[in-house]
């Protein structure tokens, strides 16, 4: 009798793999115009972080609506829905003229991302896989976010070196729209148990907010947020202010980092490229051991190589050593976040489930974009809302202890025993 091992690659893994990685290669470019646009109409650090911080808030909202929409009316038709509303964000911001415009329309790019990111991909993604495949399938998808972190910002910073601001979001409009034509291959079956058929969305939501378990999964992934994005929107112009100088002789100059305005653009890469090898290790381990436990272990490291980079002078050393002990650590949260929201409430509502979760990882984004602009502008550096990050980091690692790693439905018969 012979048993046949599914394939890991399938299509709807690699057509997930390309709509992530488009929509997260323009995502992970905003930190690239902060001072752009900030110099040309001569605002406020905080203007344009507001909006920044808005488009995350407003990815966050739109994470479990475009998850149920999936549900109801299908992935590929949401995603569709994503990108327009992805494309008509950037269009329109590339007319905006204001603040009050810019964080308009940042709703609109928040929602696209919504749904063409994480939320919608992965809950695709995690249907189609196989139980064995499941965790490294979903790490796969999350790494392309990375490989699109990777050429993202530097081609960002590369584009406005020839073309003003304005033109590079025309482009990738155009870019976000492109990213449909692979969606024929995006079908996945509902892999679903008997009792996850049986149950309403209603039912499942009214058991999942009931268990202490998902409330600290909620809280513990806000952390994240506000890291990621606090990084993503600032660390560019972190790196270009308080980093000492490129040596003009050095291996960087030689190999085309001249400024450390280049240097926060390729930092943004680098931690991309660290992270593809990281998310992709969270996968491996993520089949083998508590995810609950890693998950700690990633906020615990970040930590570290955080509170070590503020305390020690910033160089391009150090920089660029940051970014790969963060980039190795940067969405490896997700697929552990995700495989844990699944293993524990089941695949059927994964897309709602894990769009609450990912809402308060949002509200972190929200804070930590916004708090960095303000901060700045009230103390003329980061300093400060960096150690606001490494207290949350140390919040979120303890909080995932508690969490009880066994499938709800196993628990509740085990409780009416």
């Amino acid at each position: 009798m012979s048993s046949t091992r599914t394939p890991l690659f399938t299509p709807v893994l690699l057509a997930g793999c390309v709509v992530i990685l488009i929509s997260f290669s323009i995502r992970a470019s905003f930190g690239v115009f902060q001072i752009p646009i900030a110099a040309e109409f001569n605002w406020p650090r905080a203007e344009f972080s507001l909006a920044i911080a808005i488009q995350n808030l407003f990815w966050g909202i739109g994470q479990p609506i475009f998850g149920a929409l999936a549900e109801r009316i299908g992935d590929r038709k949401a995603i569709i829905l994503g990108a327009i509303a992805y494309a008509a964000g950037l269009v329109l911001s590339s007319f905006a003229i204001t603040p009050e415009a810019h964080q308009l329309f940042e709703t609109l790019i928040g929602f696209g991302i919504a749904g063409t990111g994480f939320g919608v991909i992965l809950a695709v993604v995690g249907r189609a896989s196989s139980a064995e495949n499941r965790s490294m399938s979903l790490a796969i998808a999350t790494a392309a976010g990375s490989a699109g972190q990777v050429f993202g910002a530097p081609l960002a910073d590369w584009l406005l070196s020839f073309m003003g601001w304005q033109d590079v979001f025309l482009l990738f409009a155009v870019a976000i729209l492109a990213s449909l034509l692979v969606l024929p291959f995006m079908r996945s079956p509902q892999m679903a148990t008997k009792t996850e058929l049986d149950d309403s969305l209603g039912q499942i939501l009214k058991k999942a907010f009931k268990d202490p378990s998902y409330t600290l999964i909620f809280l513990g992934f806000f952390s994240c947020g506000y890291q990621l994005a606090f990084v993503t929107a600032h660390f560019p112009a972190l790196v270009t202010e308080m980093c000492g100088a490129v040596d003009p002789t050095g291996l960087l100059a030689s190999i085309g980092i001249g400024s450390t305005s280049t240097l926060g653009a390729v930092s943004i890469s680098v931690i991309g490229a660290a992270n593809i090898a990281g998310t992709l290790f969270a996968g491996y381990l993520g089949n083998r051991l508590p995810k609950k436990y890693l998950l700690t272990g990633i906020y615990t490291l970040r930590a570290i190589a955080s509170i070590l980079f503020i305390a020690l002078p910033i160089t391009p050393a150090s920089v660029l050593i940051f970014s790969l002990a963060m980039g190795a650590l940067w969405l490896a949260t997700v697929p552990l976040t995700s495989g844990l929201v699944a293993h524990i409430y089941g695949l059927r509502y994964m897309g709602t489930l894990y769009g609450i979760v990912f809402f308060s990882h949002q509200l972190g984004a929200f804070l930590g974009v916004w708090l960095g602009g303000r901060l700045y502008d009230i103390y003329g550096d980061y300093t400060a809302v960096w150690w606001v990050g490494i207290g949350v980091g140390i919040f979120s690692a303890v909080i995932h202890l508690p969490i009880k790693e066994v499938p709800l439905g196993q628990r509740l018969a085990q409780a009416v025993r």
